[in-house]
């Protein structure tokens, strides 16, 4: 069987590989997900998107979702308020504050990937090594707050700090329900401003008027600004038919509007897939297109590519052009379906 991968602006081509069921022969983006012993997160080349955990829908072509995102860049924000959890009796200490700090960098140090248009260097980064290691971390929270800060000075909006609640949260559950993606982005007096960074073009948000780049300003009257996404996401989050008023400024200078969004958190297949002819009909190859790695994604991807075997797909065209991301388990669990048995993901 053949299977490709497409995560490009150009039509895919077929490559021909010896696999086990499904194998994952080409990918174009090189991402890393790491934690440490203290269940701190960072994701390297990987913004993650959180999507909804929920029952199962029925595998539907029509039902396909797409996204539209932005290229504004991630700005991290820095928190003082976070707890202190370096005294909890439910979380041991497994580790010290200045060694969660030291482990995070050397994760950059042996993992970033500076593509020559920031000011990173390894001079640098060392420099911020010796000035944290001179005094000791005294909390937790103190821990964090420096985390943040030295991932900011990176300048990558795809380098990102979660302390461990924010990853339980962003790892299990659709942090909106109303299909919109927060982007953290620097204002014009050196704080942090939420922008909408991408949409499900049929969901909730969109529906009520929220447009690609407005400024999301309060949340059931509660201002959000110099709040992180994090923050933002948890106070829309609500149970499925109730409504979140949101007040938005559309654009840089536009009007500023009152929405009220209907939370919606059901899983919506982010599947679609078809049966393509090549060589004048000769073979049949299957193209599967995968929007998001929801709850469902795992699934009905293998529903899909079943169907089309029967069919008499012989090859498969894995389309990921435009994918919102998702659910770190989804993700994992999909790619434990075109891997040997034993190789880690």
């Amino acid at each position: 069987m053949t299977l490709s991968l497409c995560n490009h602006s150009f039509p895919p081509l077929l490559y021909s590989y010896p696999s086990p069921p499904f194998r994952l022969i080409a990918a174009s983006h090189h991402k890393a997900f790491i934690t440490t012993g203290a269940s701190i997160a960072i994701s390297l080349g990987l913004l993650i998107s959180p999507s909804s955990l929920a029952s199962e829908l029925p595998l539907n072509q029509s039902s396909a979702i797409s996204l539209v995102q932005s290229n504004d860049k991630d700005q991290l924000n820095c928190r003082e308020d976070e707890p202190d959890l370096s005294t909890s009796a439910a979380e041991p200490d497994l580790v010290t504050n200045d060694g969660i700090v030291a482990d995070v960098w050397h994760i950059v140090n042996d993992s970033f990937l500076n593509t020559g248009h920031r000011s990173w260097s390894p001079e640098t980064w060392l420099s911020k090594k010796e000035d944290i290691t001179s005094t000791p971390i005294q909390s937790r929270a103190r821990a964090h707050d420096i985390i943040r800060r030295m991932l900011t000075s990176l300048d990558d909006p795809y380098t990102h700090f979660l302390s461990p609640a924010e990853f339980s949260k962003m790892a299990r559950y659709d942090m909106t329900s109303i299909g919109i993606n927060l982007m953290e982005v620097p204002d014009d007096n050196q704080g942090v401003k939420l922008k909408v960074s991408g949409l499900l073009l049929d969901g909730p948000a969109r529906s009520a008027g929220v447009r690609q780049g407005d400024e999301l300003m309060s949340v059931n009257g509660i201002d959000v600004k110099g709040k992180s996404s994090f923050e933002a996401s948890s106070l829309i989050q609500g149970p499925g038919g109730t409504l979140v008023k949101l007040m938005v400024k559309h654009g840089k200078c536009g009007p500023v509007e009152s929405v009220d969004v209907e939370r919606q958190p059901i899983a919506r297949t982010p599947v679609f897939y078809r049966m393509e002819q090549i060589d004048h009909g000769s073979s049949l190859v299957g193209y599967v297109r995968l929007k998001e790695f929801n709850a469902l994604a795992k699934k009905d991807i293998v529903t899909a590519m079943q169907r089309l075997r029967d069919m008499g797909a012989s090859s498969f065209v894995l389309d990921l052009r435009d994918n919102l991301g998702g659910l770190v388990q989804a993700g994992v669990e999909i790619a434990k379906l075109f891997l040997n048995e034993g190789e880690m993901v």
